[in-house]
């Protein structure tokens, strides 16, 4: 079918053309609202700047086709296939893309926003900036992925995998990452208040700069991970894994840290203000210049800790049953 007498029929009130074959076909800026083109071959047709709001796609084959700054809202694409396609700008909001294929796809700066991706593979995409706010993301493949900049706030990433993804000045905000592996995963610089990271393993991971206020990290293995700056107040870090951490800077004020591993851990210059460190393990921890204000220590191991030796540091501390750092318990 020639692009001029679908846009004629269209016009006559005609919405369904499920299978039509428009391949290579010219509908730039066309105003194709709520049409059907479900199992449509459309490989290679341009659709630049056009209104797909509310259309069927289901099983469409859009292998190369030009979607730039197209709107795609509220548009069903579940096992579309998209390889290739250019959708740089696109505004696919509350989409259904579920079973998708996007290998290869030009993705800059499109709008996810509310989408349904669950089970979508974007392995080694470049999805930086992208904007995945509130998106159903379960089961999807971000392994390899660039995701710089990416805004997450609010989306359920249940399954993701996220094996090797670049992830710095994400914005992850509230995010369930309950048990995931983000193992050497550089997240420097991100927003994670509120998130949920119980569980999951960021050994060697790169946290530099980021906020982790009120957050939940639980049992998380953080050995080796680079901390530096990180703002972790209030957050939940009970027998989390800390080992030779760097916490150099952190801000750990009021956050709980009871039974945490913090062995050979680097906290200089760290805040422990009114932090609660019951029964936690900082065997040979630098501590030097951290302020300890009203820090709770009851039961706590600093055998072999380095800390700076004035009155101040601990003042108003609760050291009840610790072990101090020549060996002797403090009663």
């Amino acid at each position: 079918m020639e692009a001029n007498e679908l846009l004629k029929r269209y016009a006559a009130g005609e919405r369904d053309f499920t299978e039509v074959n428009l391949i290579g076909a010219n509908l730039e800026g066309a105003n194709l609202t709520g049409i059907n083109l479900s199992g449509a071959y459309l490989a290679a047709a341009n659709f630049k700047r056009s209104h797909l709001n509310g259309c069927n796609l289901t099983n469409a084959f859009l292998h190369r086709a030009n979607l730039t700054f197209a709107k795609i809202n509220e548009t069903l694409l579940t096992n579309a296939d998209l390889t290739k396609a250019n959708l740089q700008g696109a505004y696919l909001v509350k989409s259904v893309l579920k079973g998708a294929k996007l290998s290869g796809a030009i993705l800059s700066g499109v709008n996810f926003r509310l989408a349904n991706l669950e089970g979508v593979n974007f392995c080694g995409a470049d999805l930086r900036e992208i904007n995945f706010r509130s998106a159903n993301l379960v089961d999807v493949n971000f392994s390899w992925a660039n995701l710089t900049g990416a805004k997450f706030s609010g989306a359920i990433m249940r399954g993701a995998l996220l094996n090797g993804v670049k992830l710095s000045n994400a914005w992850l905000n509230g995010v369930d990452l309950n048990s995931v592996d983000l193992e050497g995963v550089n997240l420097s610089q991100s927003k994670l208040s509120g998130a949920n990271l119980s569980g999951a393993n960021l050994l060697a991971s790169n946290l530099s700069n980021t906020q982790l206020r009120v957050s939940m990290l639980t049992r998380a293995n953080l050995h080796a991970a680079n901390l530096t700056a990180a703002n972790l107040t209030k957050a939940d870090l009970c027998a989390v894994n800390l080992s030779k951490a760097d916490l150099s800077q952190s801000n750990l004020s009021k956050a709980d840290l009871t039974g945490a591993n913090l062995n050979m851990a680097n906290l200089s210059d760290a805040d422990l203000t009114e932090a609660c460190l019951r029964d936690a393990y900082l065997w040979g921890a630098n501590l030097c210049v951290a302020q300890m204000s009203k820090v709770d220590l009851r039961g706590a191991s600093l055998r072999g800790a380095f800390m700076q030796a004035t009155e101040n540091q601990l003042q108003e501390a609760i050291l009840t049953g610790a072990t101090m750092p020549d060996g002797t318990r403090h009663f």
